[in-house]
């Protein structure tokens, strides 16, 4: 009983501090319906590993540190506002000119067995062949110039997205199979929309190590509250608030993939885009005026 006392005060501590609408999330919720499972994972063990790497320091005294040289504070406090300006305009011009984060969800989501409602074009359906007096000859078997119109005619057979007919398709592109140029640049569009898992991974690591409050939260923060537990219990409490930032990204990051078919429409995206606008340069003003 002792034991659980601070473990869940750690919890709820933790929980309190980290459910908030910041940078953190509101990037790897964008991540969670955009990005391949791995990237997502990367993602939230990016998140979870710094948080604990950060509160475990603070319990260990490293605040008091970071209080000493409040000059750190203040490079790190003007690198992540640029940083998240720059984010912020980049968000709002998405939310203007939207690219293709909707096609990006609609082909992952299609990878995992995720099913999307999408809209399907109507495709050209050839019109049924009617019997004529020449094709009434031609089966009586008098060849006439029905013979040779006919075959001009299955090689001038138009198949939708371009090419001949059956008799001109490839030997590589099996039938019932074209690959039309709406589908190319769909699939291009889609593949340029999808963030890498390095570049995912790179910019979680500014999101959290260059935002000064990360270090005020808990560095100072959860650490002088864990060791204010005592020696026994301070650890305990530590590990209820590591568990804390686990749970949440985790929750975050794959919970978050569930909202894929929301996404799947450009007009999710741009308010979604317009609100991550607004939080990153709302975020960014504040730490270059050092609120």
């Amino acid at each position: 009983m002792t034991v659980l006392l601070p473990l869940f005060a750690g919890l709820g501590t933790g929980l309190a501090l980290i459910v908030a609408i910041g940078v953190q999330n509101a990037y790897l919720l964008r991540l969670a319906v955009s990005a391949p499972a791995r990237v997502v994972a990367a993602a939230v063990a990016v998140c979870a590993v710094s948080d604990a790497v950060l509160i475990v320091a603070g319990v260990l005294g490293v605040g008091v540190v970071v209080e000493r040289f409040p000059v750190a504070l203040v490079v790190v406090r003007f690198v992540g506002a640029a940083f998240l300006v720059v984010y912020g305009v980049l968000a709002a011009r998405r939310a203007f000119r939207p690219t293709g984060e909707a096609m990006a969800v609609e082909q992952e989501a299609a990878d995992d067995g995720v099913v999307v409602p999408t809209t399907v074009a109507p495709t050209a359906v050839a019109a049924p062949a009617t019997a004529s007096s020449e094709t009434v000859a031609q089966a009586a078997g008098d060849p006439g110039p029905a013979a040779g119109r006919a075959a001009r005619r299955a090689d001038d057979t138009v198949v939708p997205g371009g090419g001949a007919g059956a008799a001109g398709r490839s030997a590589e592109e099996p039938p019932g199979r074209t690959t039309t140029p709406a589908v190319a640049t769909r699939t291009a569009s889609a593949a340029r929309a999808v963030p890498t898992l390095g570049a995912a991974v790179a910019t979680m690591l500014v999101f959290t190590w260059a935002n000064p409050h990360v270090y005020l939260d808990t560095l100072v923060f959860l650490g002088s509250v864990a060791n204010q537990q005592g020696v026994d219990d301070r650890w305990w409490w530590t590990v209820g608030a590591v568990a804390a930032s686990c749970l949440w990204f985790g929750a975050l990051g794959f919970g978050g993939r569930l909202l894929r078919p929301l996404f799947a429409k450009p007009l999710t995206w741009r308010v979604f885009d317009g609100l991550v606008a607004v939080v990153m340069l709302s975020f960014g003003v504040a730490l270059a005026v050092g609120a």
